[in-house]
């Protein structure tokens, strides 16, 4: 980013897993950059799911940065996750033709639940399995394999915890951090929100504002795909060594089989 600061920008450190993103800020202006950011933003953009996309440069490395408007505000708290507009803006992602067409030009192949299993299976470690809920939740997971014909496949963020909610100092609601966009069962989104934020008996008042059928078959393909993406946070965890992270997502696994023994 040295030649952002020869023209005159100051650069700080916007956080992140990947260190890669920063604000930008001269004669006043604010901006959000980021390098080797998925090319996605510019559809996510244009449909006002994030923050709108200034400017793309190819820098001297071979990188790509984008610019978005710089955007004061915060994260959601967890509390207010099951916030109508939630809801709302979950629903405009997944029935949005634009980025589903995006996806696909980008020649994206769908995620089906097939594949989600093998890459689960080849990446847990000789540690992970040595804990009974995950040799537990692996064996349901084999032996409930959802269906869902893959024509209804939508765009799905993949990973909507409350920290990349953005809202701003202007009361506008912002999905970010977009790395893991897929072409998948949108269920994959839906059940981590509702397990995770909304209480069991407030589901059906968020199906509705939602506006999707609360049938059996949605809530067996919530319950699957929660179930493996919190096997993949307690392998992430691990790797990392967040003992304690992995440890509260074991509990939330635990929890989650326990739910709806019957399905």
């Amino acid at each position: 980013m040295e030649q952002f600061y020869q023209l005159g920008w100051t650069l700080d450190s916007a956080g992140g897993a990947s260190g890669e993103a920063y604000m930008a800020e001269q004669d006043g202006q604010k901006l959000f950059l980021k390098r080797n950011s998925n090319p996605f933003i510019a559809a996510l953009s244009a449909e006002g799911i994030v923050p709108k996309l200034v400017w793309t440069k190819r820098i001297e490395t071979g990188e790509v940065v984008t610019a978005q408007h710089w955007k004061n505000g915060r994260e959601l708290e967890a509390d207010e996750m099951n916030q109508h507009r939630v809801a709302h803006l979950l629903k405009k992602i997944h029935q949005s033709r634009p980025l589903l067409t995006m996806l696909k030009r980008m020649e994206m192949e769908p995620i089906t639940p097939e594949i989600m299993l093998n890459k689960i299976n080849a990446s847990l470690s000789s540690d992970v399995l040595t804990h009974h809920i995950i040799r537990h939740a692996l064996t349901y997971l084999e032996s409930h394999v959802p269906e869902y014909d893959s024509r209804f496949y939508t765009v799905v963020h993949g990973d909507v915890n409350h920290n990349n909610w953005l809202l701003s100092d202007k009361n506008e609601l912002f999905l970010v951090d977009w790395e893991g966009a897929m072409i998948a069962d949108p269920a994959i989104d839906i059940g981590m929100l509702l397990y995770n934020y909304v209480p069991k008996n407030e589901w059906s008042s968020w199906f509705d504002i939602y506006e999707v059928k609360e049938t059996m078959n949605l809530k067996k393909r919530m319950k699957w795909y929660t179930v493996i993406q919190s096997i993949g946070m307690v392998q992430w965890n691990e790797e990392h060594k967040r003992f304690k992270d992995m440890n509260t997502w074991l509990k939330f696994l635990h929890a989650v089989m326990k739910s709806d023994v019957f399905i």
